[in-house]
């Protein structure tokens, strides 16, 4: 097995308010594969790829990536077509920025996901999110309570030159974030309204978690049963749980933080690598 390693880390323009969480988990796993005999080598995801045209084509090394432009990818893409390991794989990056086809995926296999809207402006309001790319900003994901809001939020992606976006509905329940790491099993749940550590601060729109009981195993399975659909080994992502115990998964990541659980994910990426 090679002891090459480059790491690519994430353009600060897809780190919103991260930007010190995902330094601090890069340095975590490099830190352990440098412990196993990796040498370990950095490079800054920029919008040209100027970094990986310098780095030119090696041989033999493998790949971790936080990295999320299409030059980075298409560049990534191009060592799995030599037989060099990717981690996440870039196919499973891509589609972790296409919403609309992750979602789509999800319901072909049956992995719970919110229901759509359909024609009816629901009740409980919507969620409009940017499907071309993961969210950069507050303003890449939006609730609407109503029809005309819905459309303001619309207007303003059109605004923006974002024409790729999914509509969901919301659904009341607890907010779970959840973390994972395959192979290997490791998996970890959080409450972000118990810390009041969130991003944007959405998860407050359905208040305080209530802790509802629920299978914690099965979420877990679906969690990874996606990871093995979209190719994204290393990930994140963030689930419902109805008062009824049912839940839903609400969004999913390539590459998290781990803000949470840092040394725990660290160490299981890094005896991952040895699989």
């Amino acid at each position: 097995m090679t002891r090459q390693v480059v790491f690519i880390a994430r353009d600060t323009c897809f780190s919103a308010q991260s930007v010190e969480k995902d330094r601090a988990i890069y340095q975590a796993v490099a830190q352990r594969l440098a412990q196993r005999g990796y040498e370990v080598t950095r490079i800054t995801e920029d919008a040209d790829a100027a970094a990986l045209r310098q780095l030119g084509t090696p041989h033999d090394v493998l790949w971790l990536t936080m990295g999320r432009h299409r030059a980075t990818l298409d560049y990534l893409r191009s060592q799995e077509q030599q037989g060099m390991r990717v981690v996440n794989s870039t196919q499973g990056v891509w589609l972790c920025q296409q919403r609309d086809r992750l979602e789509a995926l999800m319901r072909r296999n049956g992995i719970p996901a919110p229901p759509l809207p359909g024609d009816d402006m629901p009740a409980e309001g919507v969620w409009v999110k940017r499907a071309d790319s993961t969210s950069q900003g507050p303003d890449d994901v939006v609730f609407a309570a109503n029809r005309e809001q819905r459309e303001q939020a619309l207007n303003r992606f059109r605004q923006r030159g974002i024409t790729q976006v999914v509509v969901g509905t919301h659904v009341r329940g607890d907010v779970v974030k959840f973390y994972g790491v395959q192979p290997g099993g490791f998996f970890r749940t959080f409450y972000p309204t118990d810390d009041g550590d969130t991003k944007y601060g959405d998860e407050r729109r359905n208040g305080p978690a209530q802790h509802y009981a629920f299978d914690a195993q099965r979420l877990q399975t679906e969690a990874h049963r996606l990871s093995a659909l979209t190719g994204v080994t290393v990930y994140g992502g963030d689930a419902i749980i109805r008062s009824d115990g049912s839940f839903c998964i609400i969004d999913f990541n390539d590459w998290p933080s781990f803000a949470r659980c840092r040394d725990e994910a660290a160490e299981a990426i890094a005896l991952s690598i040895e699989h």
